[in-house]
């Protein structure tokens, strides 16, 4: 089976120059990872992990947009890449293996899910569809702060990350939309939309008019503000999470939903600030967003392709009036971030993890952000970059 990818993946490497660079960046990652399960360097493990299902969506979006490509064996070749690892840990009773625990109530878990909707319908296997049932039946019960946001992980108790809504609600609405009753289909609409405008009320800092990573409820955790539950730093790519989340989750919620507008000014105030905190010299965005050209500070790939693809797809949608900003936004970014290297395109400087909390004792300080690990081709760099692509190269 292995063999069977490389050569896939060779063939599409040696496919025409002309190609967009949506699918130049997926046959280059299928070329350095011959299966799916060697993405984000598990080297072949098999693990339910958000960034792997990142990645996978992305493929499938840029196998089948519309006006992009109408090779077929093209197509095959990305969707038996994607539905072979899907398939490998999707048993046929819809149970989740490789480490999925719906008792570890982990936000992060419910993002694979979300390619799922796609694989379904291509694939038509029935066990597709039970797997989203039990990640639906994860979100009925994932724990809630007191005012109604669902934890990141059951072991952040109290805590909404920027991150989470990104993780979980695209997921969420999709399902909602596709599969809950009509008698029940508003209610969860609105509780969506209630977890985006909690985390923006209590993750906003006045003194920039940006947001910061994440929101203690309990105001317990060592690293945030007792007076209000805040982390300390606007972090770039938790930042571009949120307005991912929110240009991923529009389409699908019905006008005149509680909240909806408040999702759409938040989406516009982020676009208003943005251009204000970009490098001057190449109009990206800093890993420490709140501190730009701040020693130590500098320009990270995954959140500057973030911040584009939400921009560009705000702006198709009419939520956003910035089309020409984020084309130009999209060129800057390939020509700071992009190179090629025998025929493979490559990301680089990508912030490899940051968080809060947990077993590191991560403090969210400034230091601590720019002293993570930077690397090239960051699934959390590659999925954006390949959808930023997809919304440039419509026509």
């Amino acid at each position: 089976m292995r063999r069977l990818f490389i050569l896939a993946a060779i063939a599409l490497t040696a496919c025409s120059a002309k190609a967009p660079l949506s699918l130049e960046v997926v046959r280059s990652e299928m070329a350095r990872n011959p299966e799916a399960s060697y993405i984000d360097g598990l080297n072949g493990k098999l693990k339910w992990n958000y960034t792997t299902g990142l990645e996978l969506k992305a493929f499938l979006d840029a196998a089948f947009a519309s006006g992009v490509s109408s090779a077929e064996t093209q197509k095959s070749s990305i969707l038996s890449y994607v539905d072979s690892w899907y398939d490998a840990i999707i048993n046929e009773d819809g149970t989740i293996g490789a480490n999925y625990k719906k008792s570890n109530y982990s936000t992060d878990h419910i993002c694979p899910g979300k390619t799922l909707f796609t694989l379904y319908d291509l694939t038509g296997k029935e066990k597709y569809r039970k797997a989203m049932d039990n990640l639906y039946a994860q979100i009925l019960e994932q724990p809630r702060t007191p005012e109604g946001g669902f934890w990141h992980k059951k072991v952040y108790p109290d805590q909404m990350w920027l991150d989470g809504l990104y993780m979980a609600q695209p997921f969420y609405a999709e399902y909602t939309a596709r599969y809950v009753p009509d008698s029940l289909k508003a209610a969860n609409f609105a509780d969506i939309a209630h977890q985006f405008t909690l985390v923006a009320e209590h993750t906003f800092d006045p003194a920039t008019g940006l947001y910061r990573h994440a929101w203690d409820s309990s105001r317990e955790m060592f690293w945030c503000d007792p007076s209000t539950g805040q982390s300390a730093h606007a972090w770039g790519r938790a930042l571009g999470w949120y307005a991912m989340a929110i240009v991923d989750v529009l389409p699908f919620i019905p006008e005149g939903t509680p909240g909806r507008d408040r999702m759409i000014e938040i989406l516009r105030g982020i676009a208003r600030q943005l251009p204000q905190y970009a490098d001057p010299a190449t109009g990206m965005w800093y890993q420490v967003l709140d501190r730009p050209g701040q020693d130590g500070n500098y320009v990270e790939a995954t959140a500057s392709a973030m911040f584009i693809y939400a921009m560009l797809k705000g702006s198709r949608n009419g939520w956003l009036d910035c089309a020409d900003y984020a084309r130009n936004c999209y060129r800057q970014l390939l020509k700071t971030f992009v190179t090629r290297d025998g025929g493979l395109v490559n990301l680089n400087r990508c912030c490899e993890v940051a968080g809060l909390g947990g077993k590191e004792n991560r403090s969210g300080t400034y230091d601590y952000y720019i002293n993570e690990k930077i690397r090239s081709n960051d699934p959390k760099g590659i999925g954006p970059l390949v959808w930023a692509a997809l919304e440039y190269e419509r026509k």
